[in-house]
């Protein structure tokens, strides 16, 4: 990748975080074994799997002596389920907030991926081409970062889970970080050893 293209978009080491945050991919769900590709509005049920429950579950036992106070989820299916087990095992109720979202896929959403897939040249033109109807990469990091400017604003020495997707987390964590969004999207930045966030990782961010 040519380094003009990795400083599209900066990342942000300039903002204090007032808070403890920890970011959490909701675990396996129908699309990712069907490889179908789904965002808002939901097409079909697209509930998590067995498989998909017991990661989470898995990441809620690693988050019981983290002391969370608050859980913020994308609304979607997958991640409102998965934020629900983790906040059944913390007892605390998760809130709900649209910008949370997976990227929109436009005309492709609920479709099998290699529709969407196909549709672009490489990675660098995901960053500002939308598919008809969707979202490019600045869409999804504009709002998210309106999220996570607005909590940090908002609430002070609080321990923070957000619950969403691959997509948003790592342009968020990119962002966080001070990594460039496409060299984040492109898994240079590596998480315990894996070039993405996996289905139910959790990363503690500071």
């Amino acid at each position: 990748m040519d380094l003009d293209v990795l400083e599209i978009i900066e990342g942000d080491k300039t903002m204090k975080l007032n808070n403890k945050y920890y970011i959490l991919r909701h675990g396996e769900a129908r699309s990712n074994i069907e490889q179908i590709v789904s965002c808002w509005p939901e097409k079909f049920e697209n509930a998590l799997t067995k498989k998909g429950r017991g990661q989470i579950e898995s990441a809620a036992k690693k988050l019981k002596d983290k002391k969370i106070d608050l859980i913020f989820n994308s609304p979607l299916l997958r991640t409102k389920e998965s934020a629900a087990i983790v906040g059944k095992a913390l007892k605390i109720k998760p809130r709900a907030d649209k910008r949370l979202r997976e990227l929109g896929f436009g005309i492709f959403n609920g479709k099998h991926e290699d529709g969407f897939m196909k549709y672009f040249n490489s990675k660098k033109e995901r960053l500002k081409k939308r598919t008809p109807r969707g979202e490019n990469y600045e869409d999804v990091l504009k709002r998210i970062w309106d999220f996570f400017s607005e909590i940090n604003k908002k609430y002070k020495q609080k321990n923070i889970l957000i619950v969403s997707h691959q997509a948003p987390l790592l342009l968020l964590l990119g962002k966080i970080i001070g990594e460039p969004v496409l060299k984040g999207m492109d898994g240079i930045i590596n998480v315990e050893g894996e070039k993405r966030i996996t289905r139910g990782e959790l990363i503690e961010i500071n």
